[in-house]
């Protein structure tokens, strides 16, 4: 076994019972490589950087079983809110079968070592809802979109670990309240962009009325006037 995508995906199955026992740790992804007869050496190649690297990889899985989730759905019928609600959902019950592994994952990524991983890592779960929800953006909607929705699921993510209720309905009313939050801001700022792109619009056309153009135009003799 050499493909570091299938190491890393049978090294992390050992690893979560364990996980969610004795948390992250080093000695557990070494036992976890022992038990699936993967040598040390290879381990390491596929997790570089030890827990933090496993950690992530586990929060990456959820994101592609979310992903394959929305694909079985017809997210036309939905609206978009509706389908980010749907997004993060699927993760999180995609999550739900290791909730005690997830916790311990959070107490890994809160290390400050470890603050730039967890980023990326919540960062990577956006980008991932976005595209598989269709979005094609390409300007600065594209990062504004990505760093809202990472902070709507931490948060939620967050919610979600502390959650005793039965059906989840604490978690999924707090996502539901968090999401209007946003598209109520979002809203409003799009009014405001919109109004002061067309202030800039005005004073760019009053100032261009009271300076002269930079090239004026040809003479009659076909030279420019500061040419003559």
């Amino acid at each position: 076994m050499n493909d570091l995508d299938t190491v890393r995906t049978t090294i992390l199955g050992t690893a979560l019972p364990l996980a969610a026992e004795r948390g992250w740790t080093a000695d557990v992804l070494a036992e976890a490589a022992a038990s699936a007869n993967i040598d040390a050496p290879l381990a390491a190649r596929a997790f570089p950087r030890g827990a933090i690297d496993a950690v992530t990889e586990f929060h990456a899985s959820a994101d592609r079983a979310m992903a394959r989730g929305l694909a079985e759905h017809d997210l036309r019928a939905l609206r978009m809110r509706e389908r980010v609600a749907l997004a993060v959902r699927l993760r999180l019950e995609a999550l739900a079968p290791h909730r005690e592994a997830a916790r311990r994952a959070l107490a890994v990524q809160v290390l400050p070592t470890n603050a730039a991983a967890a980023a990326a890592s919540v960062y990577a779960t956006a980008d991932t809802i976005w595209r598989a929800l269709g979005d094609r953006a390409a300007d600065f909607s594209f990062y504004s979109k990505r760093a809202i929705l990472a902070g709507v699921c931490a948060a939620t993510f967050v919610a979600w670990l502390t959650d005793h209720s039965a059906d989840g309905a604490v978690t999924w009313a707090f996502l539901d309240r968090r999401i209007a939050e946003v598209m109520a801001f979002g809203a409003a700022n799009a009014k405001v962009t919109k109004a002061a792109g067309e202030t800039m619009t005005t004073l760019r056309r009053a100032v261009s009325r009271m300076l002269p153009p930079v090239w004026p135009d040809r003479p009659s003799g076909g030279r420019r006037a500061r040419d003559r």
